[in-house]
This record gives C-alpha cells, structure tokens and sequence, in this order.
C-alpha cells in the first residue's frame, strides 16, 4: 500500500506498536493509540513525561505551533511542560531571517508557557521546499498525580472544550489565504479564521489544568490531525471501551464552518489543536464545568462511555452505527488535492 500525507492509517500504526516490548519497569505509560505522552518513573515519587511531535503542514508562525501541540500532549497527562528542545529543518536558499524568526517563536511560545529551551538541532535540509520542526517536550508531575487512562466506567462523561476546529482553520486562513478570498470569503472572515490561532488559541493546558484542579479525570486527549472524528476513536482505543457521540452537541465555530463549507471540507476530520477531550466521572462534571466556566472556557458534554469493545457509536441509545472515520485530516487532503 502506498502511504499518502498525513498520520499513518491507524491499522499499520497498531500493527507497529504491537512489536515493542518493554523491559524496563520505570516505563509506566509507553507508547500506544491515543496515548498522547510516556511516563516513565524516577522515583521519590515523581515522574518524567515526554513527548516528541513535528510541526509539517504550517510555515508561518510554525516555532508556536511546535511549541505548544506538545506542550498540550504533557499537560493531558497533568504535567506540567517544564523542558523543550527543537530540531529546525530549513529548505535550501531560506533566507537568514527565516531561522531568526522561528527562533524568536519557538522562545516566546515557551516564555508565555514557563518552559526552558534547553537545547535541539538547526540545517539545511535538502529536499525539502518548506521548514519542518520537531519538537521534544519534557515534563513532571507527582506520580499520585498523573492521568493514566486508568478506570474508565460506564457512565462517564465525555466532555469538549472550546469547539473544533481551531487549528485547521487558522491554518488554512493563514496559509491559503488567496484560495479563501477566490471563493467569495470576505477579507474580514478570513482575518477572522487567522486570529483563531490565538483567540481562542491552540492551547489546552490551561483547561487541563483546571480540570485536574477541580477533580482527577480518568483520561485526556488532545485532538490535532485527523480531527474530533480521530480523537474520539483514539480515545475508545486507549480507554478500551465504547463511546456513544452526540455529534450535534459538538461545537464548530462560524469561522470553521464557512471556511470549511467555502474549500469543501469537513470540519470532524479537521486539525483540532485547541480543544480538549476529558472522560470525567458523572458526579464531577458539574464541579469541572463551573471551574472551566469561570476561567471563560466553553465546555459540553459530546459522549458518554458504554461497556463494549472499543468504538464509537452515535446516539440514539441502541443504535450500532458509527460515527464517520477520516482516512487521513482533512487539511492533508486540501494541499494533496491542490498540488494534484
């Protein structure tokens, strides 16, 4: 099978995942589908998270991006993102200025998080037409502390914030933004879509930390490629149980919407970077809600957990159907479909 832009299909990813064994038994979480970090032991009660993840589909303002989808991933975990390091990759003929500016990204998204730059990687890359940057991020928590995925149960509730999808709208305003303006989109629409990416942001660590605060989620789940639709049957994956989804309950922004309905995409397989997918207990969800609330942060409930086989269903209750899958993100099949 040839493989096109985007994740590997989740069959081969799996089939993969399964030849590694761990021999070391500080290893508490490696890696595994919808697994968004490993955690591994280092005693006196404490743990080292890492996670690893390349920024490819953005130029601009690519330094953030890196910076922050992996500092999502270690705050799912309820860590907190401590150390970074980068390996840039610049296309041959990138002026000078490119490699200063992601620099200055890469130090600003980490100063507004309290990470430490603490080291990485810088070079022409031949091959390449666009910079590439992937990033490793470090982080710690209390070993009593830390969200394994552990105890998932019939009944929890599966709860949303902020809408989808935050990233993939940003990025297609701010790197297509004429191919928007050729399909009749407004110059105030598209400038709109653009600041999405940093109103409402693609941060989630903020959310994930006060959902820690206000009581211990069973698991975390940061969406990004593939969108919510791949994020739910991840999350089914690692928790190993069924998901009943309301689709209708999912928030999609405006901006989302028509830019989305403009280039014929749809918004459940976009890049979701900002939000985030929680499995609460039912008796917490009340408590979770109002602390996201009074930090301005929109949340609803959009699943509840079944006993089952992982997968995902939609609602009504007893129906099997399931909800849509994506082959690949959606903003993977945009640049595929507009570069033939």
């Amino acid at each position: 099978m040839t493989l096109r832009p985007g994740k590997l299909p989740a069959a081969l990813l799996a089939e993969l995942l399964g030849t590694i064994t761990h021999r070391d038994p500080r290893v508490l979480l490696g890696p595994g589908i919808g697994r968004d970090a490993a955690v591994i032991d280092i005693g006196g009660g404490r743990v080292l998270v890492a996670k690893t993840d390349p920024v490819t589909f953005a130029a601009e303002h690519i330094g953030w991006y890196t910076v922050n989808v992996n500092a999502n991933d270690i705050a799912c975990m309820n860590a907190r993102p401590a150390w970074f390091m980068a390996t840039a990759l610049l296309p041959p003929g990138a002026p000078e200025a490119l490699a200063r500016t992601i620099f200055q990204q890469l130090t600003s998204a980490c100063t507004a998080l309290g990470i430490e730059l603490v080291g990485g990687h810088t070079e022409i890359t031949i091959g390449l037409n666009r910079p590439v940057i992937v990033g490793a991020m470090l982080g710690e928590a209390a070993r009593d502390e830390i969200v394994l995925g552990e105890g998932v149960r019939p009944g929890d509730q599966v709860l949303l914030t902020k809408g989808i999808a935050i990233e993939g709208t940003a990025l297609l305003a701010r790197e297509s933004p004429s191919r928007l303006a050729a399909t009749g989109l407004a110059p105030d629409v598209i400038e709109r879509a653009a600041r999405m990416l940093y109103e409402p942001g693609i941060s989630v660590v903020p959310e994930a930390r006060a959902i820690c605060a206000a009581a211990h989620p069973r698991i975390m789940h940061d969406p990004t490629e593939g969108g919510i639709s791949t994020a739910l049957y991840e999350l089914a994956e690692a928790a190993g149980t069924t998901l009943r989804v309301n689709p209708a309950a999912i928030h999609v922004f405006e901006e989302t919407r028509i830019v989305c309905d403009a280039l014929g995409l749809n918004p459940m397989g976009l890049l979701a970077s900002g939000a985030l997918l929680a499995v609460i207990a039912p008796e917490h969800c009340e408590r979770i809600t109002a602390a996201l609330t009074a930090m301005k942060i929109a949340s609803q409930v959009i699943a509840t957990v079944e006993s089952g086989a992982a997968r995902v269903i939609m609602v009504p209750e007893g129906s099997t159907v399931p909800l849509p899958r994506f082959a690949r993100d959606e903003i993977a099949r945009f640049y595929e479909d507009a570069h033939g």
